[in-house]
């Protein structure tokens, strides 16, 4: 029997997450999931891959979405510059162009005041927005589905065998294990039982509780792995130089994990049973 042991929510994408015991799963991912998003001036999204220090900023959203809090990790602020920022959340604003990945969205600027704050911390200029109400991205995959400003599909899911085997081959070449943050799921899946390292590549359809997932791809791994999540900085270049060694696709890249849509919506625990109701060939 396979259960969910964790349940993270990054509302800002590229900051912090936050673990739940649970969580509402709409057709869209986790409530709040990647709905804000870090930009520079021109509108071009910022990412850990090259400003690492975005793992340093801890957000916290209301239930109801109206209020945001971006708050500096410890040990991030020794000066005392950084006292937690807290957002009365705007829908109304004007929009703004937002560019992520080369393709054209919109945003809703969440003001000067967190503009300010997120410059300084991240040392470039920078802006907040928000997903519009009327955000209609889908992404592509198997299952294509809705998608807030995540990389691609709504829903990342990693089993704790796949990790157990990377830090099995990271000791054999020496190296330290990686915890699973460096990888920045929303659902964690362990089995009671003997499992099966990367089952979650040929998984097809999963219900949780009284939700539903459809396998939309891969995840194919980028240099945000290479950010040790807890001091904002690259560490070296695990996991990747061992992840290429035994998990590269046929497109060059390196896979862990799979990316998942929503077919039905619902509440998510920790605890809950994860039941696959239907299988399919890994995809390599």
């Amino acid at each position: 029997m396979a259960n969910v042991v964790d349940l993270i929510c990054y509302p800002v994408k590229g900051c912090a997450g936050t673990s739940m015991s649970d969580a509402l799963l709409t057709p869209a991912g986790l409530a709040h999931d990647r709905s804000f998003m870090v930009i520079s001036e021109d509108g071009v999204f910022r990412t850990q891959r090259r400003h690492p220090r975005l793992a340093l900023i801890r957000p916290a959203v209301s239930t109801d979405g109206t209020r945001l809090t971006l708050d500096a990790a410890d040990g991030a602020d020794d000066t005392g510059r950084f006292g937690r920022l807290r957002l009365d959340v705007t829908t109304s604003a004007p929009r703004r162009d937002v560019d992520l990945f080369g393709t054209a969205f919109q945003g809703i600027d969440q003001g000067d005041e967190a503009s300010a704050w997120l410059s300084e911390f991240l040392g470039t200029p920078s802006r907040l927005v928000r997903v519009p109400p009327e955000h209609d991205r889908i992404t592509d995959g198997l299952t294509p589905g809705p998608s807030g400003y995540a990389d691609s599909s709504a829903v990342h899911l990693l089993t704790r065998a796949s990790l157990a085997l990377l830090n099995q081959r990271l000791a054999e070449r020496g190296a330290p294990a990686l915890p699973m943050n460096r990888f920045r799921p929303n659902i964690v899946v362990d089995s009671d039982s003997a499992a099966v390292p990367h089952a979650e590549d040929r998984a097809r359809r999963i219900s949780i509780g009284g939700a539903e997932l459809g396998y939309a791809k891969l995840a194919v791994r980028c240099a945000v792995t290479l950010v040790e999540q807890e001091a904002g900085a690259r560490r070296g270049p695990e996991p990747l130089r061992t992840l290429a060694s035994y998990r590269r696709a046929a497109s060059g890249g390196v896979v862990f994990g799979a990316k998942f849509s929503v077919i039905t919506p619902g509440k998510l625990s920790v605890g809950d049973e994860v039941a696959i109701q239907e299988w399919g060939e890994a995809e390599r």
